[in-house]
């Protein structure tokens, strides 16, 4: 049977995850994986938000990009059936206008500044959210600690800050490394950004499993 495995390890609350509803939002380097670890361990109601297509710098993390040029929800549908996909670039605007309470948790891996602000105070009790997941080499460094907490990621600082001004005060917890960089343009590797997806799926399972 296609999921004996993660029923033989979640038991009764197995039901839990096929009745969850989730939204990704970004499915790159991070949230393809946690898409990908969702979809095989049973979780039957899921949405992805994204506007890119596939290019070559893709191919070191993302899953699916050998299809270069291909649109990326459309690609990913035809890889997990069933899925819903949207096609849209995620910025303030449509964080705003877009009624994301329905959905039981929201899967943050998008990598602007200014809507994942909207999105940490605006979903903040039912979202999962990622610090930089680029520039590491070390899986072992991530952890799921309070933003207030983080250091080591001028990314994370800046939401930091913003929420700070915008007198955010409350606990919120992101997936993140400590990691110190280790190159200074681009880089990435699947090792650590696979890995943030699939401690987002894991926390995100746990906390459908604990409802």
């Amino acid at each position: 049977m296609k999921h004996e495995r993660c029923k033989s390890l979640f038991g009764e609350d197995f039901s839990k995850l096929q009745n969850a509803n989730i939204i990704i939002l970004g499915v790159g380097g991070v949230g393809g994986h946690a898409l990908d670890c969702l979809y095989r361990s049973g979780v039957e109601n899921i949405t992805i938000v994204d506007f890119d297509n596939y290019d070559e710098s893709n191919q070191n993390r993302q899953i699916g990009s050998e299809n270069i040029g291909a649109v990326k929800v459309e690609h990913l549908q035809s890889l997990y059936p069933n899925i819903k996909t949207i096609n849209t670039r995620i910025d303030v605007q449509w964080v705003k206008e877009n009624d994301l309470s329905s959905y039981d948790l929201i899967l943050d891996a998008i990598d602007d500044i200014y809507p994942k602000i909207e999105l940490i105070k605006k979903y903040y009790k039912k979202l999962i959210s990622t610090s930089g997941s680029a520039k590491r080499i070390d899986p072992t460094k991530i952890e799921y600690i309070s933003i207030w907490k983080t250091y080591n990621d001028p990314f994370i600082r800046k939401i930091r800050n913003y929420l700070k001004k915008d007198n955010f005060k409350a606990k919120f917890k992101v997936i993140f490394s400590g990691e110190n960089p280790q190159c200074k343009d681009k880089g990435s590797f699947v090792g650590v950004t696979g890995s943030f997806g699939l401690a987002m799926c894991s926390i995100a399972i746990n906390k459908i499993l604990s409802k």
